[in-house]
């Protein structure tokens, strides 16, 4: 257990909101490595372990792929190399430029998805899902609203579980290869998954339907809480320091 586990729910999705936000806004080089190592040491101060982070392989090829694009297509015009085709090939002769600007803007696109990848987990993963309707309700929201929030939380969790049952039990049988073949053989492997994972959901969607109705959800127009979440001196001065850091960070993105 972490500090990022005793704070209250509340300042973590501060947290979250300040950094998220701030990834969208930043535009230069620096800063956007300089947020991704303070990300990261927030995470490894969180005890969060790297090798939770899945599809590795599938997340560089998207880098390259984003990064080629903006060199491509990008704005800018101080070009590596121009043109991209021999001016003798016929019809796309002299055509084409790569461009340092997009090399660059490309760089800063996928060290914001690299932020974001590395930044909520810190919240989904220190923060029962409990806690987390129970403190939209505190905030204001209404409770039904962060119902469907929180399904939304448990929703990805069991999306997760539900394919690797699937993969396994195909594997057993198999019938699919999900690791070895062509990129078109792994393209319909991963749509049988489709089916049974759809249905599974609407079957999960049923039971907690008649769940809550034998509850009687939605009758009354709040509700209580066990136990009500107190700031603590911690809180403020965790919440403090994420202040100053975004701030310090947009003055050092717009000077």
């Amino acid at each position: 257990m972490s500090v990022f586990n005793i704070l209250d729910t509340r300042v973590k999705l501060v947290f979250v909101f300040l950094f998220t936000l701030l990834v969208f806004v930043i535009d230069k080089l620096t800063v956007a490595v300089c947020l991704l190592l303070f990300i990261i040491i927030i995470r490894l101060a969180a005890k969060i372990p790297f090798r939770r982070i899945k599809y590795l392989k599938n997340l560089t090829m998207l880098a390259v792929i984003i990064i080629l694009l903006q060199m491509l297509f990008g704005p800018g015009d101080s070009y590596i190399v121009k043109p991209l085709f021999s001016p003798s090939l016929p019809l796309l002769g002299g055509t084409g430029s790569l461009k340092w600007e997009g090399l660059i803007l490309g760089i800063v696109i996928v060290l914001r998805l690299s932020i974001l990848i590395v930044l909520l987990p810190v919240f989904t993963e220190t923060t029962p899902i409990y806690k987390i309707s129970e403190s939209l309700c505190i905030i204001g929201f209404n409770y039904r609203s962060a119902f469907i929030i929180t399904s939304a939380f448990n929703l990805i969790h069991f999306f997760r579980d539900e394919a690797l049952v699937i993969m396994d039990a195909q594997k057993l049988r198999t019938k699919q290869s999900f690791e070895k073949g062509s990129l078109f053989s792994k393209i319909n492997a991963y749509a049988g998954i489709m089916v049974p994972l759809v249905l599974g959901a609407m079957r999960k969607a049923q039971v907690s339907s008649v769940a809550m109705d034998c509850r009687a959800f939605g009758v009354y127009k709040t509700r209580t809480w066990i136990e009500k979440p107190r700031i603590k001196k911690l809180d403020l001065l965790f919440i403090f320091g994420c202040i100053v850091f975004f701030v310090c960070f947009l003055i050092y993105n717009f000077i």
